[in-house]
This record gives C-alpha cells, sequence and structure tokens, in this order.
C-alpha cells in the first residue's frame, strides 16, 4: 500500500482515535436527538451504547421539561397553595409549543435561548418576591429594593455570625448562576423534540389551549388555583405596573412635601400645650396589632398591658391608646419612623430618601424649631452613617457607638433595651438643664431573630452591661432563625412584654409630674408572626401625669389604657403629626388642610 494511501486509512473503529477531539453530540435539528441509529456514540472519551444514549437523552429531556415546567408555575408567594399551583396550564408554555415549531432553525436556537434567558430573569424575581413576601410581606421592587440585600446579608451575620452570613451568599450566588444557565439550555433542549414530533406537537398545543380557554372561562379552580394559568406573565406586568406606580407616588409625595399646613407656623405658637414637659417618643420594634389579637399570644400580652396600665395608674399617670397603620410590615422599620415624624406617607427608600433631603418640618422637629426644648435621640440599631438625623430635628445623637455598652450582642440588637432607656437617663434625661428634654427612643430588643433574649434586671446593676453576658449565655442560639411558628410566636411575644415592661418600669422610676411619653410599634412582625394577609395596625399610646395633657386629645376617641379595644380609632400613620400638632398648638394656617398627605 502506497504511503499516499496509507495516509487516508480511516481509524481503526474498535478503539477511540487519541489523536482527534472529543466526539461532539449531532445536532439533533438534523440528525435526531439520539444522533445517527445504530452507531455507537462517543461521549468525552467513553464510548456509549446507542441504547444507553436514547435513554440518557431522553431523561434530560424530560428534566430540562420539568424545570421549564416548575419555573412557570413556581408562585411568586409560598402562602399561596403549592401543591395545586403545579398541576395547572401554562398559558405561555402554550404560546412557545405553538411559536416554535414553525421558526427557522437559526431563529429557533435564538428564540428558545432569549426565552430560557427571560424565564430564568423571571425565576429569580420569583425568588425575591418569596423572600420578600416571607419577611416583609410584600413583592420585590424591582426598582428600587436592590439596597435591602444588602441589608439582608447584614441581618444574617448579626444574627447569626458571618459564617451563616458568607454561606448564604455564595448559596445565593451559586443559585442565581445556576437558574441563568440552566433555563436558557432547558428551553433549548425542549424545543428539539417539538420540532422533531412536530404534528404531535400541534395537536396537544390545540387540545391544550382549547382546555386553558375552557377553564379560564369557566374560572376552573384546583385547591384555590386557577387551572388555566397565566401567573408569569401576570408576574411581569404586575412589576411594570409597580415601577410606574412607585414613579407616581414619587411625583404625589414630592408634591405633598412641598405643602405643610404648620410650615409658616410662628415658632413661638408651636407645641403651646407641651410647653415645660419632658416628651419622650418611642418606637418598639414590630410590635404590631397581632400581638395583642391574636388568639395564640394575646392573653401574655393583654395580661401584660393591663398590668402595666395598673402599674402607671398607682404612679400617677394616666394612658389612652389607639392604632395607626404603618406603611411598612416585617421591616424596614426607618419608613415607619419617617412618615410617623414628616406627616407623609413614605413606602420605600426612593421616597424616603427625598423626603429626608428636604426642609419639611417633622413632629420632633417641631420641638426644635419651637425653642422650648433640648431634642435628643437615642439611636442603638444605627451601626453607620446617618446624616438624616440632622432633618428630624435632634440636636444630639446618639448611636451605638455612644452609648457606651460593653455587653454581648442579642441577635440583631446590639443592646437591651434596659440598658438603653438606662443610658438615656445617664447621658441626658438625668442631667439638668436649662430647657425641657424632648427625645425619640428607637428599642430593638423585639427585632427578629428574637434569640436570645434579654431579661429584666435591677436598673442599679444595668451599668455597662457586662450584667448581660450570663443572660446571654443561657438565651437560645440565635442561629436558629427558623423555627416552628408556635415557638418563634412565643418568643416574639416574651420580646414585646419584655421592650413595654422595660417602657413603663423606666417610666415609673425615672418619671415625673411633667413626663409625656408617646410610644408605639413602628409595623407588624414578619407574616410568620403576624400570620398571612394582617393588618398593618400597630399599637399607639399616649402616657401623661398632667391629666390637662391627655384632656387635650379627648376628641380624638381613644380609650383609656395601654390596650386599645378592637375598636379602637385607626389612623393612617402619617396623619398623626398634624393631629399632633394641632391638638397641643395652634390650628393649621389658613387654607391649609391637617389631613394625610399620600396616596
Amino acid at each position: 500500500m502506497s504511503p499516499f494511501m496509507k495516509s487516508r486509512q480511516l481509524p481503526d473503529m474498535d478503539k477511540p482515535d487519541m489523536d482527534k477531539p472529543d466526539t461532539e453530540q449531532p445536532d439533533p435539528d438534523r440528525t435526531g436527538e439520539e444522533g445517527t441509529p445504530g452507531v455507537a456514540r462517543v461521549v468525552g472519551r467513553v464510548r456509549v451504547h446507542p441504547g444507553v444514549a436514547r435513554v440518557a437523552a431522553r431523561v434530560l429531556t424530560g428534566l430540562a421539561a420539568v424545570l421549564v415546567l416548575l419555573a412557570l408555575l413556581l408562585p411568586n408567594n409560598l402562602t399561596d397553595p403549592t401543591v395545586s399551583a403545579f398541576l395547572r396550564i401554562p398559558v405561555e408554555g402554550i404560546v412557545a409549543a405553538a411559536v416554535l415549531p414553525f421558526l427557522p432553525p437559526r431563529a429557533r436556537r435564538v428564540a428558545a435561548i432569549v426565552a430560557g434567558a427571560v424565564l430564568g430573569l423571571v425565576t429569580i424575581l420569583k425568588f425575591l418576591d418569596i423572600g420578600f413576601y416571607n419577611e416583609l410581606d410584600r413583592p420585590f421592587d424591582a426598582r428600587l429594593d436592590w439596597f435591602l440585600l444588602d441589608d439582608a446579608e447584614a441581618f444574617l451575620r448579626d444574627s447569626g455570625g458571618q459564617a451563616l452570613a458568607v454561606g448564604a451568599v455564595i448559596g445565593v450566588i451559586l443559585i442565581v448562576a445556576a437558574v441563568l444557565v440552566l433555563m436558557p439550555l432547558a428551553v433549548l433542549r425542549v424545543s428539539r423534540p417539538l420540532v422533531r414530533h412536530s404534528t404531535a406537537t400541534l395537536r396537544t398545543t390545540a387540545v391544550l389551549a382549547v382546555a386553558w380557554i375552557t377553564c379560564a372561562a369557566l374560572g376552573t379552580q384546583l385547591a384555590g388555583a386557577p387551572v388555566a394559568s397565566r401567573s408569569t406573565g401576570e408576574l411581569v406586568y404586575s412589576h411594570v405596573k409597580q415601577a410606574r406606580d412607585s414613579l407616581r407616588d414619587e411625583r404625589q409625595l414630592a408634591k405633598a412635601a412641598a405643602v405643610d399646613p404648620f410650615g409658616k407656623t410662628p415658632n413661638d405658637q408651636l407645641l403651646t400645650g407641651l410647653r415645660g414637659k419632658d416628651v419622650i417618643f418611642a418606637f418598639i420594634e414590630s410590635y404590631g396589632r397581632s400581638a395583642i389579637e391574636d388568639p395564640s399570644m394575646a392573653p401574655q400580652i393583654d395580661a401584660m398591658l393591663a398590668d402595666n396600665t395598673s402599674k402607671l395608674r398607682a404612679a400617677g399617670f394616666s394612658s389612652r391608646s389607639a392604632f395607626l397603620t404603618s406603611p411598612t410590615a416585617g421591616g424596614g422599620s426607618w419608613l415607619a419612623h419617617s412618615t410617623f415624624l414628616s406627616g407623609l406617607w413614605i413606602t420605600n427608600q426612593r421616597s424616603y430618601e427625598t423626603v429626608t433631603s428636604g426642609d419639611r418640618m417633622t413632629l420632633t422637629g417641631a420641638f426644635q424649631r419651637a425653642d422650648a426644648w433640648r431634642t435628643v435621640g437615642i439611636m442603638p440599631g444605627v451601626t453607620r452613617a446617618w446624616p438624616e438625623g440632622k432633618f428630624f430635628g435632634l440636636d444630639n445623637i446618639y448611636d451605638s457607638k455612644h452609648l457606651g455598652y460593653q455587653g454581648p450582642s442579642f441577635g440583631w440588637s446590639r443592646m437591651p433595651d434596659q440598658f438603653v432607656l438606662e443610658s438615656f437617663e445617664r447621658l441626658e434625661h438625668g442631667k439638668p438643664g436649662p430647657k425641657p428634654l424632648m427625645s425619640e427612643i428607637i428599642l430593638t430588643s423585639s427585632h427578629n431573630p428574637w434569640a436570645p433574649l434579654p431579661t429584666s434586671v435591677g436598673w442599679d446593676q444595668v451599668g455597662d452591661g457586662s450584667v448581660y453576658d450570663a443572660i446571654h449565655a443561657a438565651g437560645k442560639d440565635p442561629h436558629a432563625v427558623l423555627r416552628s411558628t408556635p415557638e418563634v410566636r412565643g418568643d416574639y411575644a416574651d420580646s414585646v412584654e419584655y421592650s413595654v415592661n422595660s417602657l413603663v418600669s423606666y417610666v415609673t422610676k425615672y418619671g415625673h409630674d411633667n413626663t409625656v411619653l408617646v410610644f408605639l410599634g413602628d409595623h407588624q412582625p414578619i407574616p410568620k408572626v403576624a400570620g398571612d394577609h394582617a393588618s398593618r395596625d400597630v399599637p399607639i399610646a399616649i402616657v401623661a401625669h398632667d391629666p390637662a395633657v391627655l384632656d387635650k386629645i379627648a376628641p380624638w376617641g381613644w380609650q383609656d389604657g395601654l390596650r386599645p379595644g378592637p375598636h379602637a380609632p385607626v389612623w393612617r400613620m402619617d396623619s398623626f403629626r398634624n393631629r399632633f400638632l394641632t391638638a397641643y398648638g395652634p390650628q393649621p394656617a389658613a387654607g391649609a388642610s391637617p389631613s394625610p398627605s399620600a396616596p
């Protein structure tokens, strides 16, 4: 045989050709998914029997179809019926199956990859919605909420440690990468048998389309979920609408912020009904209406509120209470604080930044403007620079670094509420001054995950917080963030009891004839505690030693005591500022309305 013929000799079919690259899978668009019948396939450097290859290919195609179907039917809120959600007919899948077989090969591959990428992004959006519904009782805002992911990482780090936070971040990155890679590949793979068996595809698609239209017309449901599903398309539409609505709300908020019925009130006419009083505005983290009305928590909390009402009365204090509707739930405390103090309905970070960068007079700022009080902020949850503090009219701000705490952190909460209140007494309230004191105090011990929890100690034992070392060591493991609902509700109720007890104990010990306390919850706890679709109402109470203080709010119709009953008044949180300034000062300027300012 000539050298020329040797060079054209075929390789031995019984041995893999080590000089050539690995054999690639044939293009199913040309040869079929299993390749050429009867010819063994080479995957990598391993020869695979054609029967095994066909089975493996079909399994992969089946898994790809399941992945696509799960992505189309996955609900964005796991409070919805999840099992029945995956037994529906997705209209998006019907449309894709009807369109893809008619596209040219190149266009079909591009369309499948693009559709898969979009479906991957929508799936990630669903995961974000699930997390936000679970924690904040609302969907993720794709325009405004990205910064909250950093807050979530910080919460995990503070609550469960650095290892938990790092592990969670790595896990999220891997899941996102897997979804964005696998989903286009899955759609592309599913598209191939649709084309190869185009006749059966079109017949099946027609049957499913008729079934979908029939179920949609009849409103057919399975375990509460509509059989005719269009959830993926509706999700995309709802998020587009959400972005559009938030832009509209921002414009309305900017207009409302520019119209302040008290903006031109002379300083010496502000808050004349409270001159000479030490006024405290205290926010209790996650203290919501569910705490006093949910059957699993109400007996404990109601008994605690009744007991503290009696203690206040014995010390010469009276109290009135009602409900306010918060703009947020589960988290976002700063949105509630700024809504309460500014009199504007603030529901997202962009609105918060817009308002706090302006010159709107806040409720606390009114005390500063009146020039009859020293104004102080006690902010144990603030761990970074907080330039917004100036907007709230606070002369001095004590954050987590300025309270002198030397004890352990209790979950997310840097320090126990009793220490915060004792520090307030030591740093400001207990010092004589030429003016009375107006203070804003944030109490954080009732912030989730409610483990471990501090317990009360004697006020003379608080010191620098070292006394809490043993209490912290005896508490529950902070890694136990996900627990059974009954257990977590019990821990939440214990935390609210601790916070309210600490505040009332402080007033009865350090309060005096001119003390006025306004305390309220900032928002409801997470849905796992408050329940699905709970209201956004929070309790609020005003406590005063001087009867004249409560006489001025008699027209409000608030109920006696610290516990508002089921028929107590319910106001939007943004309405409180104007009502309060009206009750303890002059009427709004002529032609101005003291009504709430937001949609």
